[in-house]
């Protein structure tokens, strides 16, 4: 383990002396929003990121292992909707003196849950729209809008975000999902980390499709 520790989830400051990156588990209090171990934003705090989340809407973040969270990231929730069905999208149910009756979920373009993969990278400034969901290993271009489902391994980028292309060949990203290495115990994972860190796809294809084989074993 580096210098004698071993990494912990729980802990909040994972870098000694710095406050500008944090794991994300450890701080939060809303309890419909669901972050895995790991998972770090390079930011102070996490929750100010997640924007237009109320609970009538029960609408809930979910967000894997080890995901890297770029500073100015935003996830809007589906609060952000108006109704889109009527000639008019104001809101007026919800402000002072109107008198309209709140609309009914059916009324509402409402997206459900925000789902987002184990070991995603979301670049600085993307944001999330309602209801997305970003598979395992997926990479989120700076200044995105997500606005529709990204698959596993994809890279995305623009406004709205478009497909640049797939990480890895088929055969490697079904070894990845199949294998879940986020999902072993912290010994195993640095076990793996020279060649999960390794750029020779073709070696690390056949080291990890071996992984895949004891662990199924």
């Amino acid at each position: 383990m580096k210098n004698g520790k071993k990494p912990d989830p729980n802990t909040i400051h994972p870098i000694a002396g710095y406050d500008k990156e944090i794991y994300v588990k450890p701080t939060i209090t809303n309890k419909n929003i669901i972050v895995g171990d790991f998972t770090y934003i390079a930011d102070s705090e996490f929750e100010s990121h997640v924007t237009h989340h109320y609970d009538f809407n029960k609408d809930k973040l979910i967000i894997g292992k080890f995901c890297q969270i770029a500073a100015g990231v935003e996830f809007v929730m589906n609060g952000a909707n108006h109704q889109m069905n009527a000639v008019s999208t104001f809101p007026f149910y919800t402000l002072e003196g109107w008198e309209q009756t709140p609309p009914s979920p059916d009324d509402l373009p409402l997206k459900g849950d925000t789902v987002i993969g184990n070991d995603v990278w979301i670049g600085q400034n993307a944001t999330i729209l309602p209801g997305v969901h970003i598979g395992d290993g997926a990479i989120i271009g700076a200044s995105s809008v997500v606005g529709s489902d990204v698959e596993p391994y994809s890279i995305v980028a623009g406004n709205p975000a478009r497909l640049i292309r797939k990480r890895f060949s088929d055969k490697l990203i079904d070894i990845l999902e199949e294998l879940k290495w986020w999902d072993l115990s912290i010994e195993e994972i640095n076990a793996l980390i020279p060649t999960l860190t390794s750029g020779d796809i073709e070696k690390v294809t056949g080291e990890l499709k071996k992984a895949l084989e004891a662990k199924n074993y």
